[in-house]
């Protein structure tokens, strides 16, 4: 039987709630993944985990079924068994759903990044809430974007609420932190036509061509974009607005140009 941890103050456990913080994951150079599903992504995309922490007995359904499946595929993972009262610690407010996984952040440049011949980018500038990045990399995900871009970020990428808020698609898409200056340089020296998304664009989202090598920028909701985006080689573009708001969640934003793009490459 495996051994089980049942403290609280276990230097593990105290050392993985820590990454619940943006300091401990920084210091730690690692987060925390909540949920079956989640998990299980991660390991089919090939995901580092170092650590899972289980409670077998919280297990149920077909995705516990599913995540059971892949657990097998790889027998030399670290798996802890914890009690419910150590899961409860470690798993996101109520969401105890029977397993937590402990990953590294991976460290990306621009520099490193392989692109195919004509891919679809988005970039998100001083994006501050997590659940907007989980959502964007869901959309992504499904159209079959090829990078996520966050430009000056006021979240980190791996923050717990975005891992989830994703359901695990931030493990299957390249995603890179670069200031805005530098992916403005990164944007021009690979020719990729850019489009960015302001209330005062000129032009229709529909009326540009997204079917070469393209990115959409996508400011945060309550400063919208910078002026470094100003560029000549930039196109301002926008969505109409017929009633008295006059813009859209960012993440529903990049949904709308996302399928457009999509629309257009099919």
């Amino acid at each position: 039987m495996a051994e089980i941890i049942r403290s609280l103050q276990n230097a593990q456990i105290k050392a993985a709630v820590k990454l619940r913080d943006r300091r401990g994951r920084s210091q730690q150079g690692r987060t925390i993944v909540d949920g079956l599903r989640e998990i299980r992504r991660a390991l089919l995309m090939g995901f580092p985990v170092e650590t899972i922490y289980v409670l077998p007995d919280a297990f149920s359904g077909p995705e516990a079924e599913s995540f059971d499946e892949v657990l097998q595929q790889h027998p030399d993972l670290n798996i802890q068994h914890v009690t419910r009262d150590v899961m409860a610690k470690l798993a996101f407010g109520e969401r105890v759903e029977g397993a937590v996984a402990i990953v590294p952040i991976p460290s990306n440049s621009l520099q490193q990044v392989t692109l195919p011949e004509a891919p679809l980018i988005v970039v998100i500038e001083q994006v501050e809430k997590p659940g907007n990045v989980g959502a964007i990399l869901r959309t992504m995900d499904a159209v079959g974007a090829d990078l996520l871009i966050s430009a000056d970020g006021r979240t980190d990428l791996f923050n717990p609420n975005a891992i989830r808020a994703s359901l695990g698609t931030i493990f299957s898409t390249p995603i890179v932190d670069a200031t805005s200056e530098e992916t403005i340089a990164w944007l021009k020296d690979n020719a990729i036509d850019t489009f960015a998304a302001r209330v005062d664009g000129s032009v229709a989202y529909t009326s540009v061509d997204m079917r070469r090598a393209t990115a959409l920028v996508l400011g945060s909701e309550a400063h919208g974009l910078s002026q470094k985006w100003h560029q000549d080689h930039v196109q301002n573009i926008h969505l109409p607005m017929n009633g008295i708001a006059d813009s859209l969640n960012v993440s529903t934003t990049a949904a709308v140009l996302l399928y457009e793009a999509l629309r257009q490459r099919t």
